[in-house]
C-alpha cells in the first residue's frame, strides 16, 4: 500500500518539555526495551499548584489540547517544522478554534504530499523562479483547478496556509532562503461596514496568490446566503416533511422543522439547550416564541452573532413535549452532564451530542477518545442514507436531492414570498419587507436579501426567456425536417 503525507487529530494533546529526575514535578517515562536509554522524565508546561507556566510564557497560553493536529510525511514520521508552527499558531491563540488548525494541517500535508512526490526540497529556492517550492505548488494547483480535480477554494485555502507558513520560518529566522519564495505587493481596497460607512483597508498580496472565480449566475436555482443553497418548493417541502414522518425519527423530523421554521443554521438548532424550551405555554397560543441565541446563551452562531429565534407556539410547544419525553430523558441519563437545563435539546441514542459547541470544544477533557469533531455529521448521514433514496422512490423523484443549509434558503423565500404578496396588496412597502426578511434571516448585508427578493423574478425571467427562444427556433426549423 502506498503511503503518502497526512494530518492526523490526536484526541488528547498535553504540552510537555524534557527535564532531568531532579526537578520539582518531573515524570518519568519508560521506553520499551529499545537501545541503551530506556527512560526519561518530562515536566508539564502548566504548575498544578499555581497555574503559572514554567516556560515563562503568558499564563493564558493554553497546553492541553482535543483534536491536535499533527502532520505526518510519508514515513509516519511528524514534520517537525510544521508541526512547530502549528504548536507555535495554537499556543498564540486565546480561544483557539482547532477546527481551524486542522484545516491548516490539512493543507500543509496537502503541500508535503507534492513535495514527496516531485522529490522537490521545500528549502531550496533556486535563481530560477519557476524551480522554487512555492512556484511549482502554485502551478500545481492551478492545474488541478483546470482539470476540475480541485475546487478554487480548496486550491486557495491551500496556498494561503503554505504562504503563510514560509513567512512565519522567515520572520522567526528559522528560514533564510536564497531567492524570494514570490514576490510581494501591497494596495488598498474599499470596503464598506453594515451602516455603509466606506473605508480603505491595506492588504499584501503574491504572485502565487490564488484569487476565487466568485461567478454566480442570478438565473439559476440556487441563492448564494453562506453558500449555494437551493429553496425548496412548495411540493418538495411536502416530500421532505412526509418522509421525515415515515422515518418515525423524532429529532430528526423536529431538527427539520426547526431549519423549515426559523432558518437557523445547523450549529443553532444542534447546540440549542433544555433551558431555551423549558417553559410552558399555553397551548391555544399559536403566536411566536422567541428565544435569544449567539454569545451568552451557549447556543453558536455563524460569527458569534447575537439573534433570536422566532418559533411558532405550535413548534416550540411540540419541542417542550419532545424535552420532557421519555425518550428524550434517556437520552440525556447516558450524556455526559446528565440530566440538567444546560443538556443538549437534542442527543443520539447514546447520549452524544450532534454538535460540539464553540465553548465546550474549549474545555479539555482529559478522557476524549474522538478523533473527529461533533459538526453534525449524523444529521447529513441520515439526509445522504435514509431521507433522499425514500423521497427519490416514494415520489419517482431520481434527481432530487438537498443538503440540510437547503432549509434556511427555504425558510427565507417562504418569508419573502409571503412579504411579496402584503406588498402587492399595498399593507407594506418593498422596503418594509427588505428590512423584515433581514432582520429574520439575521443578514448583516442588504445585498444578501436582495438575492431572496429578486429570486422569483429572476428565475420567472430566465424560464420566459428560454420559452419564447425555444419556440422561436422551433419555428425557425419547422418544415426543414422529414
Amino acid at each position: 500500500m502506498k503511503r503518502e503525507a497526512r494530518k492526523i487529530l490526536l484526541p488528547v494533546m498535553e504540552m510537555t518539555e524534557v527535564t532531568d529526575e531532579n526537578d520539582c514535578g518531573a515524570i518519568k517515562v519508560v521506553l520499551p526495551q529499545t537501545g541503551s536509554h530506556q527512560e526519561y522524565y518530562l515536566r508539564k508546561m502548566h504548575d498544578a499548584a499555581t497555574g503559572d507556566r514554567k516556560d515563562n510564557k503568558p499564563i493564558w497560553m493554553g497546553s492541553k489540547f482535543n483534536l491536535y493536529p499533527v502532520v505526518l510525511d510519508k514515513n509516519g514520521a511528524p514534520w517537525a517544522e510544521a508541526n512547530i508552527y502549528l504548536m507555535s499558531r495554537i499556543e498564540s491563540s486565546i480561544d483557539p478554534v482547532m477546527s481551524t488548525f486542522s484545516s491548516i494541517a490539512d493543507s500543509l500535508a496537502a503541500f508535503r504530499r507534492f513535495l514527496d512526490e516531485t522529490e522537490i526540497d521545500w528549502i531550496e529556492f533556486p535563481q530560477q523562479k519557476l524551480k522554487r517550492p512555492t512556484y511549482r505548488f502554485f502551478g500545481y494547483l492551478k492545474l488541478k483547478i483546470a482539470s476540475g480535480k480541485m475546487k478554487d477554494s480548496t486550491a486557495k485555502r491551500h496556498m494561503s496556509a503554505v504562504i503563510s507558513f514560509y513567512s512565519w520560518l522567515i520572520k522567526d529566522k528559522a528560514l533564510n532562503p536564497t531567492n524570494s519564495p514570490w514576490r510581494a505587493s501591497e494596495s488598498f481596497i474599499q470596503l464598506a461596514d453594515a451602516r455603509g460607512f466606506k473605508f480603505s483597508k491595506q492588504v499584501t498580496s503574491t504572485d502565487i496568490s490564488i484569487k476565487r472565480s466568485d461567478s454566480h449566475d442570478p438565473y439559476d436555482d440556487h441563492i448564494s446566503d453562506g453558500g449555494k443553497l437551493r429553496p425548496l418548493i412548495k411540493q418538495e417541502q411536502e416530500w421532505l416533511i412526509d418522509a421525515l414522518i415515515e422515518l418515525e425519527n423524532t429529532e430528526m423530523l423536529l431538527i427539520h422543522l426547526i431549519g423549515l421554521l426559523t432558518g437557523s443554521r445547523i450549529q443553532t438548532i444542534l447546540t440549542l439547550r433544555l433551558k431555551h424550551i423549558a417553559a410552558q405555554i399555553d397551548t391555544n397560543n399559536f403566536g411566536e416564541v422567541r428565544i435569544p441565541v449567539g454569545p451568552g446563551t451557549d447556543t453558536d452562531t455563524k460569527n458569534n452573532k447575537k439573534l433570536v429565534l422566532h418559533l411558532p407556539g405550535w413548534l416550540y410547544q411540540k419541542l417542550h413535549i419532545y424535552a420532557n419525553s421519555e425518550r428524550a430523558q434517556k437520552r440525556r441519563a447516558r450524556a455526559k452532564g446528565r440530566n440538567t437545563n444546560d443538556q443538549y435539546l437534542f442527543l443520539s441514542m447514546r447520549g452524544s451530542p450532534f454538535y460540539m459547541s464553540k465553548a465546550e470544544s474549549l474545555i479539555f477533557d482529559a478522557s476524549h477518545s474522538k478523533r473527529h469533531a461533533k459538526t453534525g455529521q449524523a444529521v447529513r448521514q441520515f439526509i445522504t442514507d435514509k431521507v433522499i433514496p425514500l423521497i427519490r422512490s416514494k415520489f419517482n423523484a431520481p434527481n432530487f436531492s438537498y443538503q440540510f443549509h437547503d432549509t434556511r434558503a427555504t425558510y427565507g423565500m417562504n418569508l419573502t414570498d409571503c412579504q411579496l404578496e402584503r406588498v402587492n396588496m399595498g399593507e407594506i412597502t418593498l422596503h418594509q419587507a427588505r428590512e423584515f426578511v433581514k432582520a429574520r434571516m439575521g443578514h448583516q448585508s442588504p445585498a444578501t436579501t436582495d438575492k431572496y427578493l429578486q429570486y422569483r423574478s429572476n428565475h420567472q425571467l430566465a424560464s420566459n426567456i428560454n420559452i419564447k427562444y425555444d419556440e422561436h427556433l422551433r419555428k425557425l426549423t419547422e418544415g426543414n425536417f422529414q
